[in-house]
């Protein structure tokens, strides 16, 4: 039975010189400064434009259809924007009938508010009033404003004696006519001018989206036209599914918002069906704003309150499953982007841009996060807005040992250990966070403190982890390839794992027998003091099948490795093989230093040194006792 491979963990440098170049903040902060200043004060130019690209985004696939049914670019343009006009006008109409037909019942529905209202009021505030009343002293004096106010003569005008001319009366009449007609026209003659400028825009957008798409690419990065196509292609499929799955979400939430308001009674369903679908666009608070005006017309519909109670209901029902159930189902992580970056996204650009930018907020974002993903040098971006870690997984190893965070460490490593096998954590996050950390010592950052600390950390890990064996209930997990053959632990030869004079190399040396007993062989634990000239003596070596010696940081000939093999094969068992696991196994003179050393055996990570112990024990090459 063949087995699913994983992909393989994000790769780090460990290498001491990569490092990435610092960044000038004063520059960054320049630059974010000039650019959301340009955004705020430009937006009334720059919201049309951005309208505009994005329906010129929505309607190119339209355009291309037609274009492939050979009817023209500019017939195509044409016939896609007068449908997309036509249909806003249908939807337009349907709406503005319906408000037509609401405003005649108004009146009734606006008394029973009143109504309602006002016994509200006397139930509460009434109430608060006659007790506040109640408690002040009867026998209080008025106030001095009040005794002053009421020795005033009323009949006093405030203007006594001033009249305004009979001929400033026509000029003032037309005055007033003409700014009753402008406050009129100007809420109709704004939008509608915005809306000319989108189609007009979008319309050329048509027209030269390819020459469009040339000069995006061109400003990205055309040294690397592949990397900025591959960062396009992503952009566009991911905003084309996110607004279909929006657009499916809304509309499904619309038509059933209408449909529960037609059976509860209220007036114009359809109506608060379509602007509940429509305003479900605007992130977070669409949702909300559409639900109010359906409830209080539901207080006015009926002189009680259960209509009213039933819409809220509704409202609060439908709109939990589609947030909580059915978006989250749909839309996965399509969009990659964090939920704090859509929340900060949203803020920042309903600041800028007011109700627009609400709704332009998750696409805009959308862009960034995929141009920081393909592109080196906006790769903050990607950090800052996307889904994905800021640190791998090797790297926030090291950082939570270093913090001496032992319970993120476990559990960080009981998550990535329900994706992978103990070895294969040990191997690709592990021993490659120790690396860093031994790195560090060498170059002198790491102090003797910090460094013990992160040795302290690591102990903790592996005897934490040593309850992953506990609670198997069969010790050869099947899913470890490491598991076929090995032998049970009971009776079995022992496995001397040896630690390097390395800072970090005891504690990989117990992550080996920890991997060892893992797969029921038999190991032990040696300190590198214990096989000094003075110490190796007294070390046992009764029932010995191989040992092992773990460096994480070596390379080069060095001379204490081979003195220290020189002094085990005196010692040791006749013929008993000697393993030596050489970490990072990217060292270009490695070769160079195996033939120095001399070792039987050669490992670059804990599954070869698990691999080679099996092979040793399952030949039966152990050497009897001396």
């Amino acid at each position: 039975m063949a087995t699913a491979t994983k992909p393989p963990l994000p790769a780090i440098s460990l290498k001491p010189g990569a490092r990435r170049t610092p960044t000038d903040p004063s520059k960054v902060m320049t630059l974010f400064v000039m650019i959301v200043v340009t955004l705020y004060f430009g937006r009334e130019v720059l919201i049309p434009i951005a309208l505009a690209l994005l329906l010129a985004f929505l309607l190119v696939p339209l355009v291309s259809l037609f274009r492939r049914m050979h009817l023209g670019r500019i017939p195509s343009v044409l016939l896609v924007v007068t449908v997309t006009i036509g249909i806003l006008l249908a939807l337009g109409s349907v709406i503005g009938s319906q408000i037509g037909s609401l405003a005649g019942d108004l009146p009734k529905y606006t008394t029973t508010i009143e109504t309602k209202v006002s016994t509200l009021k006397a139930a509460t505030l009434g109430r608060l009033t006659k007790l506040v009343q109640t408690n002040n002293s009867p026998d209080a004096t008025p106030s001095r404003a009040s005794r002053s106010t009421a020795s005033q003569s009323p009949a006093q005008p405030a203007h006594a004696g001033k009249s305004t001319p009979a001929q400033a009366q026509p000029a003032a009449s037309a005055t007033s006519r003409w700014g009753m007609a402008k406050e009129f026209l100007t809420p109709i003659l704004s939008p509608l001018a915005t809306l000319g400028i989108v189609f007009i825009v979008a319309i050329f957008a048509l027209l030269q989206s390819e020459d469009l798409r040339d000069r995006l690419i061109r400003l990205l990065g055309a040294d690397d036209i592949h990397r900025t196509t591959i960062a396009m292609d992503d952009a566009d499929s991911r905003l084309r599914r996110y607004f279909l799955t929006q657009l499916t979400v809304n509309t499904a939430f619309g038509l059933v918002v209408g449909i529960g308001l037609f059976i509860i009674g209220v007036p114009n369903p359809v109506l608060w069906g379509v602007l509940s679908a429509l305003l479900r666009f605007i992130p977070y608070i669409g949702s909300f704003i559409s639900a109010l005006l359906p409830i209080a017309l539901a207080a006015g519909v009926e002189p009680g309150w259960s209509m009213a109670l039933w819409t809220a209901a509704l409202y609060v029902v439908v709109e939990g499953i589609t947030g909580q159930a059915i978006e989250p189902l749909v839309y996965g992580h399509s969009t990659g982007i964090s939920p704090f970056a859509v929340v900060v996204a949203a803020i920042f650009w309903s600041w800028v841009w007011g109700p627009v930018g609400l709704f332009l907020s998750t696409p805009l974002t959308l862009c960034l996060v995929v141009l920081g993903r393909n592109v080196k040098r906006l790769e903050f971006l990607d950090v800052i807005f996307g889904d994905r870690p800021a640190l791998s997984p090797v790297e926030s190893f090291y950082q939570r040992i270093l913090a001496e965070d032992g319970d993120e460490v476990l559990e960080q490593a009981e998550i990535l250990l329900k994706e992978m096998p103990l070895s294969e954590y040990y191997d690709d996050v592990a021993l490659k966070g120790m690396q860093l950390a031994a790195i560090d010592a060498e170059r002198g950052v790491l102090a003797a403190d910090q460094l013990e600390t992160v040795k302290k950390t690591i102990y903790e890990l592996v005897e934490s982890l040593t309850e992953h064996i506990e609670k198997r209930d069969d010790p050869a997990d099947a899913t470890d390839p490491l598991s076929a053959g090995a032998p049970p632990l009971d009776g079995a030869p022992a496995i001397l794992s040896i630690a390097g004079r390395g800072p970090l190399d005891e504690p990989a040396s117990a992550m080996l027998v920890h991997l060892l007993q893992d797969q029921g062989i038999a190991a032990r634990l040696v300190k590198y003091n214990d096989v000094s000239r003075h110490t190796l003596q007294n070390l046992d070596v009764s029932n010995v099948a191989m040992a092992s010696i773990a460096y994480l940081d070596i390379s080069g000939s060095p001379a204490h490795l081979r003195y220290l093999i020189r002094r085990l094969r005196r010692y040791l068992p006749p013929g008993t093989p000697i393993l030596v696991g050489l970490w990072p196994s990217d060292d270009p003179a490695q070769d160079q230093t195996r033939t120095a050393i001399g070792a039987d055996h050669y490992a670059n990570s804990f599954a070869d040194v698990i691999k080679s112990c099996v092979t040793v024990i399952a030949t039966d090459h152990i050497p009897l006792p001396g």
